[in-house]
């Protein structure tokens, strides 16, 4: 290891025994074949990783988006279109081949078995270092990319631009929101650039007012407005012609058909903890149709990535100094009091 990339490392690691955050020394991991090691600029706070805090049965390093500067490669990494100094932003799949058929529908689904999710079953980002496998990286313009801010595109802004991308809706449409939070705000972006008209619907105004701010046509709080459903269909003359779900609440779910108009789309982002009760005959007749998306592969990182650059596209984050903050980050998702993401930097 270079004598300029330190032995040891601090890291904000979940400990399950004391169910809270510990800053914990830890060794800098040395690139493994296909790898680079990464000094991490900026980590940010996703709602999987308080799924995370859940589930993970030792200290575990939280985190999976992130950005920074390549600081040393495998040989089998050099080569390849990167260098020493780049500034890359990936994503938190590894350990997979890339190449199966598994890989190329989610890299979850690799037939090797081998794969690993950063922040759930190897450590994530929120560390001053981390290896990153090239087949999962790209190349950032820092004209264009401000690396403190960036690291929420790496999931949750590659997912938002999914999430709107693949309804096929075109400029003019209407497009609504269930769930105002960090990533509903991120697709609020995404669908204006777009050309889409936006609805926003949310229980918290703090939300709804952000959402408005970046560009939302009309916003509706659906727990103060008792006549939200007849407003929109009335805004849209019959409905959204897609409504992505960005929340994991149940209920939220349950209301999304009465807003779709007849044949519009309902796409799935967040993942409720009950199964959702959907009406297969609605489905059968054509009433709507059910579509979903996620972060996805490396293979169709450059898409999204290409649009962000070119409709200079950022997060709504909230920039933190230093993992101390990283608890009181959590604390503040759990209780609901976050706008917007969340981020730490690091030197």
């Amino acid at each position: 290891m270079s004598p300029s990339i330190p032995k040891t490392q601090k890291a904000g690691q979940w400990d399950p025994q004391l169910q809270k955050v510990v800053i914990n020394e830890i060794p800098v991991p040395q690139p493994g074949p296909n790898e680079f090691l990464v000094k991490i600029r900026s980590a940010s706070l996703c709602h999987s990783d308080i799924l995370a805090t859940k589930q993970v049965t030792k200290p575990t390093t939280l985190s999976h988006e992130g950005v920074g500067y390549i600081v040393s490669s495998h040989p089998s990494a050099e080569g390849k279109g990167f260098n020493t100094g780049d500034p890359i932003g990936f994503l938190y799949i590894t350990g997979c081949c890339f190449e199966c058929s598994g890989c190329h529908l989610h890299n979850l689904h690799c037939e090797t078995g081998k794969q690993l999710l950063h922040g759930f079953t190897t450590d994530g980002y929120f560390q001053e270092y981390a290896v990153v496998d090239y087949r999962n990286a790209v190349v950032l313009d820092e004209k264009i990319w401000d690396m403190t801010r960036a690291s929420p595109v790496f999931c949750a802004g590659i997912t938002a631009f999914h999430s709107v991308d693949s309804c096929e809706l075109q400029p003019g449409q209407w497009f609504g929101i269930v769930g105002c939070g960090g990533l509903g705000q991120y697709a609020t972006q995404y669908a204006k650039a777009m050309g889409l008209k936006v609805v926003g619907i949310d229980v918290a105004d703090a939300n709804l007012e952000e959402t408005r701010r970046l560009g939302a046509d009309a916003v509706f709080n659906s727990r103060t407005n008792p006549n939200y459903l007849d407003e929109i269909k009335e805004l849209t003359g019959g409905g959204c012609h897609a409504v992505a779900v960005y929340t994991n609440v149940n209920a939220a779910f349950t209301g999304v058909p009465a807003l779709i108009r007849l044949g519009g789309t309902m796409m799935v982002i967040g993942i409720p903890p009950e199964p959702l009760q959907i009406s297969a005959m609605d489905l059968v007749l054509g009433k709507f149709k059910i579509k979903a998306d996620s972060t996805s592969i490396p293979q169709r990182m450059k898409k999204a990535v290409d649009f962000t650059a070119k409709h200079r596209i950022m997060p709504n984050v909230d920039v933190r100094e230093g993992l101390e903050s990283l608890q009181g980050m959590i604390d503040e998702m759990k209780q609901g009091k976050n706008t917007k993401r969340t981020a730490i930097v690091f030197n």
